[in-house]
């Protein structure tokens, strides 16, 4: 039987655009208090007054999940008006796709790790004592299939992506014996601004091809909430990636070989 979210309070970072602000809507409609975080405060002001007018309730928190401090004193905020926090969704993220040679060292990378990754532990370590302390609580990591199976152009956004696996993976088996429960959703193509910020190249175009296939930022985030509501492991969507998953893990030298032939050696052109 699912959980009920009514009068849970939920974090929700990455609110200001894509999953972060269609799951933000639904965990209002659920009864949930919304805690928008975001850098754009323009933007969560607008998204928390949709949720008046709907009938939920939101706090608007600007973070920069980058900075310690900044997340130190959002969670500070949350406590002295809350009391608790019952689920941290850590959806912050974004990522540049190009030959890594390619990318920008700080722009590129630095920032996408810092972002991608480090802002999801640092944030997570900070909610996690109030969490420990009620013996109760969810931790939803937002991953990718990019954290399953790494492709040309992901360099480092699947090297974050993997780095959020693990630490989920490591964090449930840290705090599942008291009554925190700790998920990663890993989802494939879908239609979200991520796509205005991984860079205008060549291959980069080819992979519109995708586009037919791409999921809605809805639904995903209504995944997220029905993740919320049935706690489990992880969460994988679509379900046909599952496979091209598996055909990775047993038969990588396949893969290997039909990215090299039909993607890198059309479209990867070093000096």
């Amino acid at each position: 039987m699912p959980n009920s979210l009514q009068g849970k309070v939920v974090v929700v970072t990455g609110a200001s655009s894509g999953f972060g602000e269609e799951a933000a809507l639904l965990f209002a409609q659920e009864g949930c208090s919304v805690v928008l975080a975001a850098r754009r405060i323009d933007r969560l002001h607008a998204l928390a007054e949709k949720i008046y007018n709907q009938g939920g309730e939101a706090l608007v928190v600007p973070v920069d999940v980058t900075q310690r401090a900044e997340i130190d004193l959002m969670v500070e905020s949350i406590i002295d008006i809350y009391g608790q926090i019952d689920i941290l969704f850590n959806n912050a993220g974004f990522g540049r796709l190009d030959w890594l040679e390619n990318l920008d060292p700080e722009r590129d990378i630095q920032t996408q790790i810092e972002v991608n990754l480090l802002g999801v532990i640092q944030t997570t370590r900070v909610v996690l004592p109030h969490m420990l302390a009620r013996r109760s609580g969810h931790i939803i990591n937002m991953s990718s299939v990019a954290g399953l199976i790494a492709a040309p152009l992901y360099t480092v956004y699947a090297a974050s992506k993997f780095g959020v696996r693990a630490f989920t993976d490591a964090l449930r088996r840290e705090v599942s014996p008291f009554g925190i429960h700790v998920s990663a959703i890993y989802p494939g193509p879908a239609v979200t601004e991520f796509g205005q910020h991984t860079g205008k190249t060549r291959a980069r175009r080819s992979l519109r091809r995708f586009k037919g296939i791409s999921m809605s930022s809805e639904y995903v985030a209504r995944r997220v909430v029905g993740l919320a509501k049935r706690p489990r492991r992880m969460l994988v969507i679509p379900w046909w990636f599952r496979l091209i998953i598996g055909i990775d893990h047993i038969a990588p030298g396949l893969v290997d070989w039909f990215l090299k032939t039909n993607f890198t050696r059309h479209y990867h052109t070093p000096d």
